[in-house]
């Protein structure tokens, strides 16, 4: 595959990756975008509760087998005998958002309310609850900067592909949310999916179930950093909190 190829399908993958990413959203947050009205979390084709729920456990694990197979490393082996490495990352940014957007087509609202925060009787509850939100798809966005966003996402290995350049090895760091806590992308998903001043059954089903899925995929996230940094990696985990942050002491008191 020539370089210019290389470079022209990692662009076009990271562009329907943040298009996706963007949707996700307006997903999870049901947000109303008249005159649009579209599909989200609340909002879709209407089926009884049973079905519903069973389609979207099905789409769930979809989208969860697709994270967990395809970032093994025994997959990337595998992988990479068909799929060039420098496009092997935005092929799977690929396959993840079209995953998604499956799920977003195929998504069935369960509309009973498990809990509502009147804005009018509790408005600022209900604008904590909507910052709570917003925290947390901003922690998400910032963290993959500091993780480098354009390799997480396959721009830059085309990008060093098309220049005849070698990726530098990859280092331990600790940047800015990482000094805290070690899963800084996944606290920022569990915030965002989360935080709903409606929190209706469907919205409810998503959470948990995205939420399950981040729990094993950190499991063998850890496992990986394990087998690449070593008992680097393993003090590092020890000394910080693992969703939730543990701020260390600056200095003896």
């Amino acid at each position: 595959m020539s370089r210019v190829l290389s470079l022209l399908i990692a662009i076009v993958c990271y562009a329907i990756f943040f298009a996706t990413f963007l949707y996700l959203i307006v997903f999870v947050g049901d947000l109303n975008l008249d005159p649009l009205r579209p599909a989200t979390v609340d909002n879709g084709p209407v089926s009884t509760p049973l079905i519903a729920a069973a389609i979207d456990v099905a789409l769930i694990a979809l989208f969860g087998l697709q994270h967990s197979v395809m970032a093994r490393q025994g997959f990337k082996r595998w992988w990479t005998r068909f799929v060039p490495s420098q496009i092997e990352r935005s092929v799977y940014v690929l396959a993840a958002s079209i995953a998604l957007i499956i799920l977003f087509l195929g998504w069935r609202p369960i509309t009973p309310i498990v809990w509502s925060v009147n804005p009018i009787m509790h408005p600022i509850l209900n604008d904590v609850i909507w910052l709570i939100f917003w925290t947390g798809w901003a922690t998400v966005l910032i963290t993959t900067f500091l993780i480098n966003h354009f390799e997480l996402f396959g721009l830059q290995q085309a990008w060093l592909h098309a220049r005849n350049r070698q990726a530098a090895k990859p280092e331990l760091h600790q940047p800015l949310f990482y000094k805290w806590v070690a899963h800084p992308l996944y606290a920022g998903f569990f915030l965002a999916f989360w935080a709903a001043p409606e929190m209706t059954a469907g919205h409810l089903l998503l959470a948990a179930g995205m939420s399950t899925f981040m729990l094993i995929a950190i499991r063998y996230e850890e496992h990986d950093l394990i087998s690449l940094f070593g008992d680097d990696y393993r003090r590092y985990r020890a000394s910080v909190g693992g969703l939730v942050p543990r701020f260390r002491p600056s200095g003896k008191g």
